[in-house]
């Protein structure tokens, strides 16, 4: 078994290259290998590759980490997948190859140029080229070596080094214990209001936003846990919320249903407006039609095949809100500011209402998250006074106010539940505008490369007439 991970690095070359050659690491530089470049030359070739073809910004190069179950594996075979994986993802880079063996388990590391030696394009790394490319080859790699391999689905496939170290060593880790809490809030929650409602009571703080951040009083930096797992996004736990997180958490079922709209059969309709003009478009770049390229289409115009999900998302977006003309996108434009200016209105009276009531409602979390401290403290326990002295304060605090516990938790959950609603309808709303704008920047662009496309067919079918 493999654990893989990939690093986009903008620092110093040579520094990277140093690291994963270390001597101490590599038995004496036993367990290297390069592809595509010379020992001792590794790095002015990649520094060579990158002046050669003008690209020496941006990302330096990619840190590829195999890590092998602890006696699953020797060094030579790990060395040997290394290389094959190598060989067949990074064919045509520039890439040293070294094992590590001072820790308990063995780990490889890959580190390649961002610029392809042939082609002279720069590597791009997401979560696509990730699990179809890199995790997938890892993967064979190792069944065909014999080894085991980390099932879909399982919780270890998207754990960082210094977590899955910890985890083989039987230690809890800040995320482990997260992702604990938050399943633990899912299944006593009644909606998502009530589940931000005992996240705070656990002694978290929350951070809203495009993605749900949660940290522990005290920690520097916010967790994102939906980042890795669908089932902790704000939609996934409000799907988990209904009942169906066993069913999740089996892989029976999705964290975020995407479920289409029905739509009946209606005929093929005759476009006009920026709907012919993306028809027109997508025909060019070789998409609807025939499936193939127009002869010689300008290099512009070939990079653009590359973006061709952007504008089906952008054709799919005129479409279904009947978007045909120039007046039609400036009544949709207005239609959504307003709608975007009545939501904002909306969250802004909410958030003086949290406001007004948010010292009682955060002493009502620092009673229900310092309860234990307090029970310690009691008990006898030393070093708990400061916590013992704000349980205090928030109980006196509560006592003062006249407004009952159970109406103040129902009030908060409520207040969260609507905020919680609010934005996901304003970024909805913003991400309409986002797409007008991108659309009215494209169109000017389109007209001209679709101009420029049938001049040059034009001249193509005149030279062949002649040569008739």
């Amino acid at each position: 078994m493999a654990i893989t991970k990939i690093l986009a690095r903008k620092g110093r070359l040579d520094a990277g290259i140093h690291y994963i050659l270390n001597g101490d690491k590599t038995d004496d530089r036993i367990l290297t290998a390069y592809l595509n470049c010379d020992p001792g030359m590794e790095c002015r070739q990649m520094l060579d590759t990158k002046r050669e073809l003008g690209k020496e910004d941006g990302v330096q190069y990619y840190h590829i980490i195999q890590s092998f179950q602890p006696g699953e594996v020797t060094p030579e075979v790990a060395l040997q997948i290394a290389k094959e994986f190598a060989q067949e993802h990074l064919a045509d880079y520039e890439a040293v190859i070294g094992v590590h063996v001072d820790k308990e388990h063995i780990h490889a590391h890959t580190v390649f140029n961002s610029v392809n030696s042939i082609t002279g394009e720069k590597y791009h790394s997401n979560a696509q080229s990730y699990y179809q490319q890199i995790r997938s080859t890892s993967d064979r790699l190792c069944r065909e070596h014999g080894l085991s391999v980390i099932m879909a689905g399982e919780p270890a496939k998207a754990v960082s080094y210094v977590e899955w170290l910890r985890q083989s060593k039987g230690q809890p880790t800040f995320r482990s214990m997260l992702e604990a809490d938050l399943r633990a809030a899912i299944q006593d929650a009644n909606d998502l209001g009530h589940f931000f409602l005992l996240m705070e009571h656990m002694g978290y703080e929350i951070h809203h936003g495009d993605r749900l951040g949660f940290r522990l009083r005290g920690q520097e930096r916010f967790q994102y846990p939906g980042r890795r797992n669908t089932l902790f996004t704000e939609d996934g736990i409000r799907v988990a919320i209904q009942g169906n997180l066993a069913e999740i958490e089996a892989g029976s079922r999705p964290a975020v249903l995407s479920r289409p709209k029905y739509r009946p059969y209606l005929a093929h309709p005759k476009y006009t407006g920026f709907l012919a003009l993306y028809v027109h478009y997508l025909y060019l770049l070789g998409k609807i039609g025939q499936r193939q390229y127009p002869p010689r289409m300008t290099p512009h115009l070939r990079r653009e095949v590359m973006r061709f999900e952007q504008y089906r998302t952008q054709f799919d977006f005129l479409r279904e809100n009947e978007i045909v003309t120039q007046a039609d996108m400036d009544a949709f434009r207005t239609r959504t500011e307003k709608s975007l200016a009545k939501l904002i209105k909306q969250r802004t009276i909410l958030n003086v209402r949290k406001k007004r009531r948010q010292k009682l409602y955060t002493a009502l979390t620092d009673v229900e998250a310092l309860a234990p401290s307090k029970a310690l403290y009691e008990e006898g326990l030393t070093g708990m006074e400061t916590e013992f002295e704000r349980y205090m304060e928030a109980v006196a605090l509560l006592e003062s106010s006249g407004v009952p516990r159970n109406r103040l938790t129902e009030e908060k959950a409520e207040i969260y539940e609507q905020l919680a609603e609010l934005n996901r309808e304003i970024r909805t709303e913003r991400q309409k505008l986002k797409l007008c704008h991108k659309i009215q920047n494209q169109v000017p662009v389109m007209e001209q490369d679709i101009q420029r496309t049938e001049e040059h067919q034009k001249e193509v079918r005149k030279h062949e007439h002649r040569r008739r």
